[in-house]
């Protein structure tokens, strides 16, 4: 009997080891957003770069997998948005995290949807773009960097002090319809502001580069996409106030419900990451402007949180 049961541990045993080595051998899948910058870049010609390929390098280094990226183009229609996109992906297998995700409440909750259609993927077949995925639920880590929106000035404007949104007054402020910005400044203290700005249309007026001329003296965005014009034009003419919102969200992995024990590795990688002050660094060579998180972990009803503002 002892023999038997010595003879069965033993076979537990390597099969456990077994499974584990299996599990190293299985590539780390990470879905990124193939053009967000500084948050993530892959563009044909170029080398894939961006703080969350650092990051997502890192954690598969800590966890001793091998890493593979899916690369994704984010598409905003009728029948989509970031959150079911990632949904999709991450039920469909084509990867197991997905990165850079902005940890709302509204971006969490369960689907309305039982099943949606994938985002445009790096070897996407005409069939994978017809169908549609039945969708799961979304599990988030802890998050790993903070983005909030920042005030940026034109060069009429530069020096201006600006510790709040107040201090926009007189300026003539440029804004996209529609924005999360164009919320802000509209309904500050009962619409003061209104009667300085002027709505763009996104995707077809170029913000930034009005305000580089400027056209305006002011906008409100979020602080990636400053990061973002400052590196591709490394000379240009608008410049940081230094003022953040007070109502920003967090990014960090979001996977689903039932890969909760690769979260809590994640989450343990980037406890230490942390730690080691390696995420901050990542930001930096990425040309980010690193803030790490802040409480709330998670953020509410940022709508209801403006207007009570």
């Amino acid at each position: 009997m002892r023999s038997w049961l010595a003879a069965w541990s033993l076979a537990t045993a390597l099969a456990a080891t077994a499974t584990l080595a299996r599990a190293a051998d299985e590539p780390l899948k990470v879905c990124l957003d193939e053009d967000r910058p500084p948050l993530s870049m892959h563009h044909k010609g170029k080398p894939d770069a961006g703080f969350d390929l650092l990051l997502a390098q890192a954690i598969a280094e800590r966890m001793g997998r091998p890493l593979k990226i899916q690369w994704f183009e984010s598409k905003l229609d009728e029948d989509s948005s970031p959150q079911l996109e990632a949904n999709a992906l991450l039920s469909d297998g084509r990867c197991s995290l997905v990165g850079g995700y902005a940890l709302t409440q509204d971006s969490l909750v369960k689907p309305g949807m039982k099943t949606a259609r994938l985002p445009d993927f790096a070897g996407a077949t005409r069939d994978d773009r017809r169908r549609r995925v039945a969708l799961g639920v979304l599990t988030p880590s802890q998050p790993y960097v903070y983005s909030p929106m920042t005030v940026v000035l034109g060069p009429k404007a530069q020096g201006r002090k600006i510790s709040d949104i107040g201090d926009l007054a007189g300026l003539r402020l440029a804004i996209e319809s529609g924005s999360l910005g164009d919320a802000i400044l509209m309904t500050f203290d009962k619409g003061r502001l209104i009667d300085s700005i002027t709505h763009l249309v996104p995707g077809r007026d170029d913000l930034l580069g009005a305000l580089a001329r400027g056209d305006y003296d002011a906008t409100l965005i979020d602080l990636g996409r400053f990061d973002a014009h400052r590196t591709a034009h490394p000379d240009t003419a608008i410049t940081a106030s230094g003022y953040y919102y007070p109502i920003g969200a967090n990014r960090g992995y979001v996977a689903l419900a039932s890969d909760g024990a690769l979260l809590d590795a994640v989450n343990r990688a980037l406890t230490k990451l942390a730690s080691e002050g390696k995420i901050a660094e990542f930001g930096k060579q990425a040309g980010l402007t690193y803030l790490p998180p802040r409480e709330p972990a998670i953020l509410g009803d940022v709508w209801m949180k403006i207007i009570q503002r």
